[in-house]
């Protein structure tokens, strides 16, 4: 289903979901609108009306972000792990798949002849595991802070988020896409997150709590943002 706003086609996607979510993604600017089963039609085309000025300023945005070339997972490939540059180093062994981070280059470890597929399985998962390495002391250092109780933290690649939040049961995603970026990057979508167990919308209350907690939250969004992003769509 689509709904037509003069030269702009918004995709809608309905789901199991509590709120209107309206996305704009890369690298064309494609809008789509994923909203609960029983929100009428009508309802979606003044909600998409009403935000016309900001999706026409995230296309502009989305157009002009830098991409990353797709990964082929192969010695020497350039990398980015925190925000540092380095390169792929493939070590061919008769054992199961290891990841090692030294100064200047990731390790993986590998059997003769094993697939891309397999590659990038492995350096998919050594992400889950730095990137919670990393995460888990900054949900300490901020719980107390924010008075706040996170629950679940789940480390996964998504396709349109940096993180998301589900208030109700305090369960917190990180995309794993965040390792190559800096650390300090991670912590503004960690303290993003959860703001939300405190104000699940993003209204005048949620920016008032970031700039109370976090007051460069506008720079390090956009730091982020102007990074490059991966081959699939990313937002923030």
């Amino acid at each position: 289903m689509q709904i037509s706003l003069g030269d702009i086609t918004v995709d809608v996607v309905r789901k199991r979901m509590r709120s209107i979510r309206l996305s704009v993604h890369p690298p064309v600017g494609r809008v789509r609108i994923s909203a609960p089963f029983r929100v009428a039609i009508e309802t979606l085309r003044a909600f998409a009306l009403a935000k016309l000025g900001w999706i026409r300023k995230q296309q502009v945005r989305v157009r002009q972000q830098p991409r990353a070339l797709p990964r082929e997972f192969v010695d020497g490939e350039p990398l980015s792990i925190w925000g540092h540059r380095c390169v792929l180093r493939i070590v061919e062994a008769k054992a199961p798949p290891s990841v090692e981070l030294r100064p200047g280059e990731l390790v993986l470890r590998v059997r003769p002849g094993t697939s891309e597929r397999i590659r990038a399985a492995a350096i998919e998962a050594w992400h889950r595991e730095e990137l919670r390495k990393a995460a888990i002391p900054l949900f300490a250092k901020w719980e107390p802070t924010m008075g706040v109780s996170v629950g679940t933290i789940f480390t996964q690649r998504m396709r349109t988020r940096w993180g998301t939040c589900n208030p109700r049961t305090r369960s917190i995603r990180l995309n794993t896409e965040l390792v190559k970026k800096p650390p300090e990057c991670l912590e503004y979508v960690i303290v993003h997150e959860m703001v939300h167990l405190l104000e699940p919308s993003h209204n005048r209350r949620f920016k008032t709590l970031m700039s109370q907690f976090m007051p460069a939250w506008a720079h390090l969004r956009q730091k982020l943002r102007s990074l490059p992003t991966g081959p699939e769509s990313l937002g923030c």
